[in-house]
C-alpha cells in the first residue's frame, strides 16, 4: 500500500508477464460507482453541470457517484440521483457496466437508466459545485459529437443508449 484515502487506495503490484519477467505497477484501488442517465418523459435528459478539480473545468456529465461500504448499486443510483439533480424515480434498469480506467484504475461503473422522473430538491455533499442542465436528447447528441460533453461516463452512458436502446 503506496497511499489510502477516503474514497480510493494506491497500491504497488507485481504482473508476471508469459515470459516470467516480473514488472511493478501503481494500481489505484476504487470500490466502484454508479452513473445515471435520468430521462424525462418528453425526450430530454438531465446532465449537470459539475467543476472538477483535477481538469480544472466545469464538465457536463450525467449524474454519478461512488459506493458505499457493502452499498448495492442501485441503492448508490436512486441517492445519488436525488442528491445531485434533486429528480426521484420511480424506475431503475441497469444497463451496463465498465470499467473507467483499465489502465491504472479498478473502478467499475454501473450505467443505470432512470425513468418516471419526479422532481424534488438536491441535496448536495459538502464541497460539490454542480448544477442541472436539462437538455432535449438530440441536443444531449450534438454535445457528444461536438465536443463540448468531454467526461468518459457520459459518452458511454448518452451512446450506450442510443445505440442499443433508444427506439
Amino acid at each position: 500500500m503506496l497511499y489510502a484515502g477516503r474514497r480510493f487506495r494506491v497500491e504497488r503490484v507485481v504482473q508476471i508477464t508469459p515470459d516470467g519477467a516480473q514488472h511493478e505497477r501503481e494500481v489505484i484501488r476504487h470500490p466502484g460507482a454508479v452513473t445515471i442517465l435520468p430521462l424525462l418523459d418528453d425526450d430530454r435528459v438531465c446532465l449537470i453541470r459539475n467543476h472538477r478539480v483535477a481538469v480544472e473545468q466545469t464538465l457536463f456529465e450525467l449524474p454519478a457517484g461512488t459506493l458505499e461500504p457493502d452499498e448495492d448499486p442501485i441503492d448508490t443510483a436512486r441517492r445519488e440521483l436525488a442528491e445531485e439533480t434533486g429528480y426521484r424515480t420511480e424506475a431503475l434498469e441497469k444497463l451496463a457496466e465498465f470499467f473507467t480506467t483499465p489502465g491504472v484504475l479498478d473502478e467499475q461503473m454501473h450505467l443505470f437508466l432512470a425513468t418516471g422522473l419526479t422532481a424534488g430538491p438536491m441535496d448536495l455533499e459538502p464541497g460539490e459545485d454542480l448544477k442541472p442542465h436539462v437538455a432535449p436528447w438530440s441536443e444531449a447528441l450534438e454535445m457528444a459529437r461536438d465536443g463540448r460533453i468531454r467526461d468518459g461516463k457520459t459518452l458511454v452512458g448518452l451512446l450506450f443508449y442510443e445505440a442499443f436502446r433508444r427506439g
